[in-house]
């Protein structure tokens, strides 16, 4: 049992609900209506697959990483909690549970589970080399509301691209802000980042400069699929919960950035598919 509370430790399986709301969203968005059970079950294990294998990832690749910052070192794997052999099982099961569940979706979502692998993977050098690292955060999770569309439609459509960017957008935000609290570490170790390369007050400028882009993308996502007066409601509230974000976390003030990154961002996407269920079926 102390096992599986630090696999769950590690992978915190709460934070998969982040992304879920708005997988579901492309999902609902794809028929304009409720897709069946049986598919929103296997967007969901897809889902939890493809972000348990990308963090394992994350946390294997970026080990001797956090176990040289202060704030990560006594994390489940840094801490020698788990042995690597585990969490590269968990990697091998999670990958094995999107195939999986990307086959009975349907032809193109097996198709391109490997493109998703490759960004998931990928994703994780990029600090190494880039301090545009929490974009790119951003689309490998931007592309859990493609990919439910195309569960449900079977075929390559246009339209989903601009709401997966409103994701990569908002991701990207509350990422280059959370990243604030390892300027000097990340200065000191040569890793790239939008705080490291501009500071905490250039840093919280780009990350409410990406939460503003992520409005504008749902209201084109809006106006493409001809969506109404709910699902405007609920890009103005979420609005109102991102600009509050900015209001807690200032230049020299970080000791709410924890509460501003994960507490109130789970938010977000729940506020945008309930509207847009209420608009959807209205």
């Amino acid at each position: 049992m102390t096992k599986i509370r630090y696999i769950l430790d590690m992978v915190d399986f709460g934070h998969t609900l982040f992304g879920l709301p708005f997988a579901y969203l492309g999902a609902f968005l794809a028929i304009g209506g409720m897709p069946a059970i049986s598919q929103l079950i296997w967007i969901t294990l897809a889902m939890v697959g493809a972000r348990t294998a990308a963090l394992c990832l994350n946390r294997l690749i970026d080990l001797d990483i956090d176990r040289a910052n202060p704030r990560t070192s006594s994390w489940v794997l840094p801490a020698g909690k788990l042995s690597l052999n585990k969490v590269w099982v968990m990697v091998l099961l999670s990958l094995a549970l999107l195939f999986y569940s990307a086959a009975e979706l349907n032809p193109l979502c097996f198709k391109l589970a490997p493109v998703a692998v490759v960004i998931l993977w990928a994703y994780s050098y990029t600090k190494r080399f880039t301090w545009w690292c929490h974009f790119i955060l951003g689309l490998a999770i931007g592309i859990g509301p493609i990919g439910a569309w195309f569960a449900i439609s079977g075929t390559f459509d246009l339209q989903p691209l601009v709401l997966g960017l409103a994701v990569a957008c908002w991701i990207a935000g509350f990422d280059t802000m959370y990243a604030c609290q390892d300027i000097e570490f990340d200065r000191e170790h040569h890793l790239y980042s939008i705080p490291a390369r501009f500071g905490e007050k250039g840093a919280l400028a780009f990350s409410a400069g990406f939460h503003a882009c992520t409005v504008i993308f749902l209201v084109m996502t809006g106006i493409i699929l001809k969506l109404g007066f709910f699902y405007y409601g609920g890009v103005l509230l979420a609005g109102i919960v991102l600009t509050y974000e900015h209001l807690i976390v200032k230049p020299g003030d970080l000791s709410r950035v924890n509460f501003a990154s994960f507490r109130i961002n789970h938010y977000v996407g729940l506020l945008i598919f309930i509207t847009t269920l209420m608009d959807i079926f209205w």
